[in-house]
């Protein structure tokens, strides 16, 4: 099978996996497209090399790697641009979905937390992404990623108040 079209197989079944883990790094739909982009972009010069060392898992934790440092730098090169924004409501207006206004609230909570922190959160929760996996593709040891996931935790509790922490565990 020839290097482009296995490539373009892994790239079209993972898109949407990558995507969604962008966007709750993000929290932006076309920064998450653009981030997805980003990172196919840099696997596709080394696929060759990729492709006869590593096997279809190690392929999924590597572009999981490649898209969190995508999203890190990007961040990284944003930070000086950023203005803080109003405060969002704390409930729903009148016939608005709960569900939809819980989300918002949790994406504005996690968009509040530092890079790594946010890319723990969501790589260790939303993602449900192992221990290891996660340290794997943070570059750091398990327990690093224990310590920066409990952090996090604390940070958005503190963020949501004891009201909207009390969602979390539903």
């Amino acid at each position: 099978m020839p290097e482009g079209l296995a490539f373009d197989e892994f790239a079209s079944s993972r898109a949407q996996r990558l995507f969604q883990t962008a966007y709750l790094m993000c929290g932006d739909y076309h920064q998450a497209q653009d981030l997805v982009q980003t990172a196919l972009s840099r696997l596709y010069p080394v696929w060759g090399r990729l492709t006869r060392r590593e096997d279809l898992v190690s392929l999924d934790a590597y572009a999981r790697k490649v898209l969190l440092n995508c999203y890190i730098s990007h961040r990284r090169l944003r930070r000086s641009g950023e203005v803080a924004v109003a405060d969002l409501p704390d409930r729903p207006g009148p016939g608005e979905d709960r569900g939809a206004a819980l989300r918002i609230t949790l994406l504005d909570a996690l968009s509040r937390l530092p890079p790594r922190n946010r890319a723990a959160v969501v790589l260790r929760y939303l993602e449900d992404y192992s221990l290891e996996e996660v340290a794997d593709a943070m570059d750091t040891t398990v327990s690093a990623v224990k310590s920066l996931s409990f952090r996090s935790l604390t940070t958005l509790r503190q963020i949501l108040g004891p009201e909207r922490a009390a969602l979390l565990q539903d």
